[in-house]
């Protein structure tokens, strides 16, 4: 490189895809939309530059180190870490305009300070939804996030996942029955865990905080196995007489029932009192969703209830429950370990090649073509004719039309496809046709 020029880079935790994995990426992102929109989810978009004394309100810890603030100005600004934080500000500052409950999904960057290391961002995308009450909120709404979780990841085609379903109540209601309420929050950050580290392990945490014979108890609690119904009658037949205990098993019982009866396979979920969520603000319902061949790779999908999203803008009672997939993360888990591939992913239907200077024939072409609503490249560069079939291979474009002198003196087309190499002579309407006839996608 001459001296001088800047070599150029990409700065770490930040993702550049190229083309063809741009566009299978874009493919999850319009799928998780339209299966949020089928639900009824309404679109946002928040600023991702926020006043820092917004974004900072909720934070604190870890997260308050993580976030990116800079000054311009006298203003004191920060990125969006996450896309809950702006929904707060967004249903307390527009509460009078919106219906209740509000219904939102949000795709969009979001920023964290932390380590970048294989698979973590420092940039990266969420796919959000959230259902806000004003004052209340039904139970059923915390029955309904399982089935978008089971719609969409059958509409990104996957057949084998589950989505393991606890409620925080029947998890705080029981360690409060143990005379554990003061650390009900560090044994929940400990249970956490359990799924990377194992629960030997876990007890050994718990050993460090708690003393043995509770330790002992909380394991043999998590270990409680069986199907569904067989767990919540394992979890009755403990005659805890506790009245948040009680109140996370008749909302877990609710919630089982009506995932029934929205159709979600029982295969696809289940009851698994390990599930936690380590942040502080999940009061009830909680989920984590696991592909069953790759459970190695995290959860996928995550979220849970809370009692009050607002509680930083607004005196108002604002309960919710949400999910979020870290789109990012789980693109970059999927194609790094070959579940997915990028391979072969184009934008376009068809490239014109011009072997000729008459150009103003291959244009009306392409503008034909694309009239068909055929996705059309033109290529009328002055390059050999291999030079422009390596380029069609680039771009995995499907078929390719060349136009030479022999092409317009006979009023046909060349048309190639570049899977089967097949190479036919067609009036162009013919290759429309035929082209169009194998529903191009």
């Amino acid at each position: 490189m001459k001296e001088g020029k800047i070599k150029p880079k990409t700065l770490p935790g930040f993702m550049e895809l190229l083309p063809n994995e741009q566009i299978l990426f874009n493919k999850m992102k319009e799928t998780i939309q339209k299966s949020y929109e089928k639900y009824g989810f309404l679109p946002l978009n928040t600023p991702i530059v926020e006043s820092a004394e917004i974004l900072l309100a909720k934070a604190g810890g870890e997260t308050e180190k993580q976030i990116y603030r800079f000054q311009k100005g006298d203003n004191d600004l920060a990125l969006r870490f996450d896309l809950t934080v702006p929904l707060a500000k967004y249903v307390t500052q527009y509460y009078d305009k919106l219906g209740f409950p509000f219904k939102r999904y949000q795709i969009g960057k979001v920023y964290r300070g932390e380590k970048a290391q294989r698979g973590r961002y420092r940039e990266f995308y969420q796919c959000d939804i959230d259902i806000i009450g004003d004052g209340k909120l039904s139970i059923i709404n915390d029955a309904e996030m399982p089935s978008v979780i089971y719609n969409t990841f059958k509409e990104l085609g996957f057949d084998e996942f589950t989505i393991c379903i606890n409620n925080r109540k029947i998890l705080n209601g029981f360690f409060t029955y143990l005379e554990l309420n003061e650390k009900s929050d560090e044994i929940l950050r400990i249970i956490d865990k359990i799924e990377k580290i194992g629960p030997g392990r876990v007890k050994n945490e718990l050993l460090e905080i708690i003393e043995e014979s509770k330790a002992e108890e909380i394991m043999r609690f998590l270990g409680i196995e069986g199907s569904n119904d067989e767990k919540i009658k394992a979890l009755e037949s403990l005659n805890i007489i506790n009245e948040l205990f009680e109140e996370g098993l008749r909302e877990l019982k609710e919630v089982v029932k009506f995932i029934r009866i929205f159709e979600v396979p029982e295969k696809n979920f289940k009851v698994d009192l390990t599930i936690a969520r380590g942040l502080d603000y999940y009061t009830g319902t909680v989920y984590e969703t696991f592909l069953d061949k790759y459970k190695n790779l995290g959860s996928v999908c995550s979220g849970g209830r809370y009692d009050n999203l607002a509680e930083y803008y607004t005196d108002r009672k604002m309960p919710g429950v949400g999910i979020s997939i870290g789109l990012t993360r789980l693109f970059f888990l999927l194609t790094d370990n070959n579940i997915l591939s990028s391979e072969g992913q184009s934008i376009s239907d068809v490239l014109v090649i011009s072997m000729t200077d008459d150009y103003d024939i291959c244009a009306e072409i392409a503008t034909k073509l694309r009239e068909a609503n055929l996705k059309v490249q033109l290529n009328i560069e002055k390059q050999k004719l291999g030079k422009k079939f390596k380029y069609a291979d680039k771009i995995n474009v499907k078929y390719v039309i060349t136009i030479g002198e022999d092409e317009i003196n006979n009023n046909v087309v060349t048309l190639k496809n570049m899977i089967t190499g097949e190479q036919q002579s067609l009036k162009l309407e013919e290759a429309i046709n035929k082209m169009t006839k194998e529903e191009i996608k």
